[in-house]
């Protein structure tokens, strides 16, 4: 006989969990107290959020699920925010939280809170355990939903007279799921119509998303796109799904994306997507988005297609198989014009700021750091200007090294999923690239990379503002900086009446770093870039470094919202 809670810790141990990142408390304490005397790592997180955006990274940067555990009520509502990231993204996290014993659901008992609603909407599948005999086919359940199929994060919900009661129950060997079986093997005449219409095209054009990441085909996309000599260009989540460095490579599409792309898209007369899912930032006005094109995709999730993009050639299944039976039919022809025509855009319209400006750039301290890690870093954002800048000006060669809140755009990701992934990826350079405003929303982790001696390398790009949403007010709302000044908050929110400013307010992130026990280095010009960087990747254990950069400079190119990827904005000049 084993209790449920022994029941959970067997299943994890069966499922390949070597790691948990979470946060205790009184109703999932019975799972603590046999992870206490499991060989299993436990990390434990400061906040519920962070713990869940750690699970999220280590997913990210091993391709395995995350997985974390928290208690009920506060605990479990606190991953909500992780757990639509880890959705919206297709990011395979278990998520096991507590809950109040179940003669006590529906009583408002303390800590209590409807788990299962809640988390509905920003999961893939949620399960609310009735009886101890149910966890260990549960558990197994959890890991092989959130895994295949287009993965997602899934949530148990474990009451804890279920931890506490005993079964003979044991951990099926395999899973199988009435009503859930993903297609992988796409059917055979949609493929061999594909590779007619590839082989037909004068001017193709290869647009790769996350799935490919996802189905681990970037090594099938490469060799396909070279067979064809077709050009590639990538989503967001898509960074390191094809060498950026390849002759092929138009790097990103979409509102912060490539001109050569963005024109690529425009003039192809063939557009195929794969496992990509047509985002509004990448479409841009969606009856002007690829005008001239058909359209095929290739997708494992059924409900793409067609969601926001009407195709002529759909292709449903695992991505990874279905570019190998693809290339297998791909002829030679000679596509010369086409590529000379998208050279000549990357060459024309490179991604390219002020080289001459003495104050350090955001773009320059980037590329600093590309050439300093030789483009082998594993490199996590927060989200906003930075966070296109690094899509920008650091090239990436190989999938999962690129870790970013894409669909939801969840500020305070990037360090607790750095963490996460350094934990998974312990021997890989891991740089943490942040905001000064989306720093602060889970700054609290730093502590975790500190006391596990985790070589993360943070850094901050300081410009005093939220500065992706003080960049639109500066374009679409005359300049009016609303709440944007982080240096200046109070005055715009409180000003004195009287005629007198309260002197402005910068926190002191070196500071901050070093009361939480890390190395910390501040950058105020461009010369102390390079030493900077150096001493930091040199270092053995975590290091921050505050860049104080050019405070209004912005993202360039730009499509405007509701714009065609035509109408790109190159600056306000």
């Amino acid at each position: 006989m084993k209790t449920g809670a022994q029941c959970i810790l067997e299943g994890l141990q069966k499922a390949g969990v070597k790691t948990v990142f979470g946060l205790p408390g009184g109703a999932v304490l019975d799972i603590f107290a046999q992870l206490y005397r499991s060989p299993l790592q436990f990390v434990l997180a400061r906040h519920e959020q962070g713990a869940t955006h750690m699970a999220d990274g280590f997913a990210r940067a091993t391709g395995k699920p995350g997985c974390c555990l928290v208690t009920s009520g506060p605990g479990a509502t606190n991953t909500v925010t992780g757990l639509a990231t880890a959705h919206m993204d297709g990011v395979p996290v278990v998520c096991i939280s507590g809950q109040v014993p179940s003669s006590m659901i529906g009583n408002d008992a303390f800590q209590e809170a409807d788990t299962t609603g809640i988390t509905r909407a920003v999961t893939k599948h949620n399960y609310l355990i009735g009886s101890v005999d149910d966890v260990p086919r549960i558990v197994a359940e959890a890991f092989h939903i959130a895994a295949t199929g287009k993965p997602g994060p899934v949530v148990i919900d474990v009451p804890k007279d279920v931890q506490q009661a005993t079964t003979r129950a044991e951990t099926p060997e395999t899973v199988s799921l009435r009503g859930y079986r993903p297609t992988t093997g796409g059917h055979p005449k949609q493929i061999a119509k594909l590779a007619a219409a590839i082989n037909r095209a004068r001017k193709p054009l290869f647009y790769a998303g996350g799935g490919v990441i996802a189905g681990n085909a970037a090594a099938e996309l490469t060799a396909l796109a070279r067979k064809a000599k077709a050009p590639v260009t990538t989503t967001l989540m898509g960074l390191g799904a094809f060498p950026e460095t390849d002759p092929l490579s138009l790097r990103m599409l979409g509102m912060h994306g490539s001109v050569a792309a963005n024109r690529a898209v425009d003039a192809c007369d063939l557009l195929v997507a794969i496992g990509a899912r047509f985002d509004d930032r990448v479409t841009g006005k969606i009856s002007e988005f690829a005008p001239h094109a058909a359209k095929a995709h290739i997708d494992i999730d059924p409900s793409a297609i067609d969601k926001s993009v009407a195709v002529e050639i759909p292709v449903v299944g695992h991505v990874k198989h279905i570019l190998k039976e693809l290339a297998d039919q791909i002829e030679p022809t000679d596509r010369s014009d086409w590529l000379a025509q998208v050279r000549e855009w990357q060459e024309k319209h490179p991604f390219a700021y002020n080289t001459r400006a003495r104050q350090p750039l955001p773009q320059y301290i980037i590329e600093q750091i590309y050439k300093l890690t030789r483009g082998k870093a594993v490199i996590v954002t927060d989200v906003g200007q930075h966070q296109m800048w690094a899509a920008q000006f650091y090239k990436y060669t190989r999938p999962r090294t690129f870790l970013s809140s894409g669909g939801l755009g969840t500020m305070g990701y990037g360090l607790p999923a750095a963490i996460g992934a350094q934990v998974g990826v312990p021997g890989k350079t891991v740089v943490a690239i942040a905001g000064d405003g989306s720093i602060q929303m889970n700054f609290q982790e730093m502590v975790v990379a500190v006391e596990r001696n985790l070589p993360i390398k943070v850094v901050i790009m300081n410009n005093g503002y939220l500065g992706m949403v003080r960049q639109w007010q500066e374009m679409f709302y005359n300049k009016e900086y609303s709440a944007t000044d982080l240096r200046d908050a109070a005055q715009q929110t409180h000003p004195t009446g009287k005629g007198g400013r309260r002197p402005a307010y910068r926190p002191d992130f070196v500071k901050l770093a070093r009361a939480h026990g890390a190395l910390a280095i501040r950058v105020r010009t461009k010369q102390d870039v390079r030493p900077a960087l150096t001493r930091a990747l040199d270092a053995e254990g975590p290091v921050l470094i505050e860049c104080l950069v050019r405070r209004e400079e912005n993202v360039y190119p730009m499509v405007p919202p509701g714009a065609s990827l035509t109408e790109m904005v190159h600056s306000m000049a």
